[in-house]
């Protein structure tokens, strides 16, 4: 038919007329000779493509519907199978007399599935690595080629590896038995993977690879200016009594900006990669320590305390702002009154002006204040980010010292959002979890510390 000719119903009747004026007989099967010989010729046309057009729509609509639907309802919305997964006859017949299916995992591919995430998320391997390190191990694709990151990041980004289909804006409940991660884990990768985007790399401190023996990659920064430290390798030859020569590496941190004169910066230049490595490593160890010595239920007990104090401080004082907004427009709106009887100080447009400020002002701090009072309440959810957090750190804490030095950089990049190193090695950690909300005191280590 005519309307399958362009996907745009405004701009097809006149691509149609351009043919017929040159000379382009134009036909369909079901609708004959398209013609223009007339101005009735034209609008019959264009309304006949408009039509088609919201029909079109309308089809369209009903699909993603019953995709939606589908999805929702635990089913597959068909297409071939993603990677970790094979298509199962599901005993389910549609419209058009043709036997559905179901997702159902393949043990083989679903083991490379979670060996892509485990290095992606514990051990920091970017895309590109992935897909080397799979292809020398002799891992194909389904196709029997070699990977391509493309197919990594694909695989990284899709949610039905934690057992929820999805359909546009349609989620399903999470299906247990198509699970091949946790979301958790897939959580852990999106993070990742938006922390090493090119939108973040002025706030970025995720390391955008884990290759190389450093601790400390992409959230090491500048003490004195702020600008971040760039990771530099110099070697330096000695000869041998044997004649040959020895090759001796000097590793450092390095403020970029200041070597090339680029920046004023009155802090050192660069910084023994060795020697500040040791004190984060120092540093973590410590921590781990300390962290494992305090019963769980201790710590996690005085984290809710202290958080739920900040929290009642917190709501009191947005409350106390609010509930002051709010009589300062209640006074206004009187002093209206007082303006109709002649009797205020005030001309009529001058309190307009007051009392819109003022009700403007009124219905933010309510919305500060609605925020506040909804973080007050949500105490489980405070509970159950304790807990999870606890058990992360115990379980980093319990691998940290035989984990290899890619996975150790993730480790220090998730406790760590970012180290702050002045002239003769001071530092100022912050950390990316709240050292105190644990009752962990580290205030013996000698360093300054933040969370």
């Amino acid at each position: 038919m005519f309307d399958r000719i362009g996907r745009i119903a405004d701009e097809t009747p006149f691509v149609v007329e351009w043919f017929v004026k040159n000379g382009i007989r134009v036909w369909s099967t079901q609708e004959g000779e398209q013609r223009f010989d007339s101005h009735t010729d034209k609008l019959t046309n264009y309304i006949r493509f408009w039509q088609a057009d919201g029909e079109s729509e309308k089809t369209s609509i009903r699909t993603r519907t019953s995709l939606g639907q589908m999805v929702e309802d635990g089913h597959y919305k068909g297409g071939s199978a993603p990677y970790g997964y094979e298509l199962v006859k599901s005993g389910r017949i549609n419209k058009r007399k043709h036997e559905c299916y179901d997702l159902a995992i393949n043990e083989t591919e679903a083991v490379v599935v979670q060996l892509i995430y485990k290095k992606y998320v514990n051990e920091g391997y970017g895309t590109q690595r992935i897909s080397t390190y799979l292809n020398n191990l002799g891992y194909t694709n389904r196709k029997g080629k070699n990977w391509h990151p493309a197919s990594i990041r694909g695989i990284l980004c899709n949610l039905t590896y934690t057992g929820v289909l999805r359909s546009g804006e349609s989620r399903s409940e999470v299906l247990e038995h198509l699970k091949v991660i946790d979301m958790e884990m897939f959580e852990a990768a999106d993070k990742i993977r938006n922390a090493r985007s090119h939108n973040a790399a002025e706030t970025r401190t995720m390391p955008l690879n884990t290759k190389g023996q450093s601790l400390l990659a992409g959230n090491i920064f500048c003490g004195h200016c702020g600008s971040r430290m760039t990771l530099t390798t110099s070697g330096k030859y000695y000869a041998r009594k044997d004649g040959g020569k020895t090759v001796t590496y000097r590793i450092r941190y390095v403020h970029y900006g200041k070597t090339r004169k680029q920046t004023e910066c009155n802090g050192q230049t660069g910084y023994t990669m060795k020697v500040l490595d040791g004190m984060i490593d120092t540093i973590i160890k410590k921590l781990f320590t300390k962290m494992k010595n305090i019963p769980k239920g201790e710590a996690i007990g005085i984290g809710f305390q202290a958080k739920m104090a900040e929290r009642q401080a917190l709501l009191s004082q947005t409350r106390s702002e609010y509930m002051k907004a709010q009589k300062e427009l209640e006074t206004l709106k009187q002093e209206v009154v007082k303006a109709i009887h002649g009797e205020s100080h005030f001309t009529s447009e001058l309190l307009s002006e007051l009392i819109a400020a003022a009700a403007e002002k009124s219905t933010k701090l309510q919305a500060v204040y609605d925020a506040a009072q909804i973080e007050y309440d949500n105490a489980e959810t405070l509970l159950s980010t304790l807990k999870a957090k606890y058990t992360d750190i115990v379980s980093w804490a319990d691998m940290y010292d035989t984990a290899p030095i890619e996975a150790k950089k993730m480790i220090v990049s998730q406790l760590i959002e970012r180290v702050d190193v002045f002239s003769d090695y001071k530092l100022h950690i912050k950390f990316t979890i709240d050292i105190e909300q644990f009752n962990i005191g580290l205030e013996d280590i000698g360093f300054d510390l933040a969370s």
